[in-house]
């Protein structure tokens, strides 16, 4: 900080030792000077401007050095206002006392021109040092804000994305793929068979272990295949995907989900079968558009994904047997070259108007 950007308030009740001091002051080149005839008109000139350094007299009448030394620190906006105790020879004792109320340095009269440019000139080196310094803990405060927050709109996201795809929103700031929109997906719906008898027979505590680790077990796999899941409603998930982030190929993502998801579920159903749990898997997937986007109020939110296709896949899950995955010719087709499947014939389906060709997975050529 040059001499003439400094602002600096002189307070002394004597009018020689003002005219002295700011003399000087402005031989240093610092021409930015106030002075103040006593404590209290000192506070009031610094509520209305403010000031860089203030060379602060110790013994004035009615507000002394030592009160308006206590009145700055006192003040959130004024405690770091450097201050220079004016002190007369002799008076070592009153100056250690304003070190140590927080005074920045001391300077002794008769006014030394040396020493007065040493010191007023290391005092504002010093406040310069130390506003840098509360300007980057400010920016730092604010990026750390802005991370938290980024941190929980990425924990919101990732109530409904995959983690990559969560991460890749906020990181590209593609919030507004969360607007309403259409797009053509891939809709897979989850159901268990035998799930509302096994229900119907057990305890609560029973369900909920058993919903347990199959939502663990599915709910990896969900996101392994990079699918959205747009919600669970008990034994039932519904995942879709190509949305919000395009894939190169949705079908074959959500097949080999499909058939990863029969697999891994044997091992649960033969767990719960010794449980005395007669619970099986079906799936159903089907390809069409649909229109897609956030819906919900300010502190709960779900993604949706609306349209004929997610009623078709979601019929084709209702056909499914257990370990069965049921898909339309038009689903099919997209990777009909390297999937076995197994043609089932035409289904009448609830709420479909005509008859589906309907074929069951049965894996990927080798």
């Amino acid at each position: 900080m040059s001499p003439a950007e400094a602002a600096l308030l002189v307070v002394d009740d004597n009018e020689d030792n003002r005219y002295t001091l700011t003399r000087r002051l402005k031989r240093e080149g610092y021409t930015n000077l106030a002075t103040a005839n006593d404590g209290r008109q000192a506070l009031e000139l610094l509520q209305s401007k403010k000031f860089d350094l203030m060379l602060l007299d110790i013994m004035m009448p009615e507000m002394n050095g030592y009160q308006v030394l206590e009145h700055l620190k006192a003040d959130a906006e004024l405690r770091h206002l450097p201050v220079i105790m004016i002190s007369a020879v002799g008076e070592v004792e009153s100056v250690v006392r304003c070190i140590e109320l927080g005074a920045e340095d001391y300077l002794p009269k008769p006014f030394d021109a040396t020493l007065l440019r040493a010191r007023v000139g290391a005092s504002l080196e010093k406040k310069a040092l130390r506003d840098e310094v509360r300007d980057w803990n400010k920016k730092l405060e604010q990026r750390v804000q802005e991370q938290v927050a980024q941190l929980d709109r990425l924990g919101r996201l990732k109530g409904f994305f995959s983690p990559q795809l969560a991460e890749s929103i906020i990181n590209g700031g593609g919030e507004d793929l969360l607007k309403t929109h259409r797009r053509e997906v891939v809709v897979v719906f989850l159901d268990l068979r035998g799930f509302t008898a096994f229900t119907d027979s057990s305890e609560p505590e029973e369900v909920m272990s058993v919903l347990g680790e199959y939502h663990r077990v599915m709910g990896q796999l969900v996101m392994a295949h990079e699918g959205t899941l747009e919600r669970f409603a008990g034994d039932g998930l519904m995942i879709f995907f190509n949305d919000p982030i395009k894939l190169e190929n949705p079908t074959a993502n959500a097949v080999k989900m499909a058939l990863e998801m029969q697999e891994k579920f044997v091992p649960l159903r033969a767990a719960w079968k010794k449980r005395g749990y007669d619970l099986d898997l079906g799936i159903g997937i089907a390809q069409g558009y649909a229109t897609l986007g956030a819906i919900g109020f300010e502190g709960r939110w779900d993604y949706a994904c609306i349209g004929s296709v997610t009623n078709l896949a979601a019929r084709l899950c209702s056909e499914a047997k257990g370990g069965q995955i049921l898909t339309n010719q038009k689903t099919l087709a997209r990777i009909e070259d390297a999937t076995q499947a197994e043609p089932l014939g035409e289904v009448t389906l609830k709420g479909i108007a005509q008859p589906v060709q309907v074929f069951n997975v049965k894996g990927f050529k080798s």
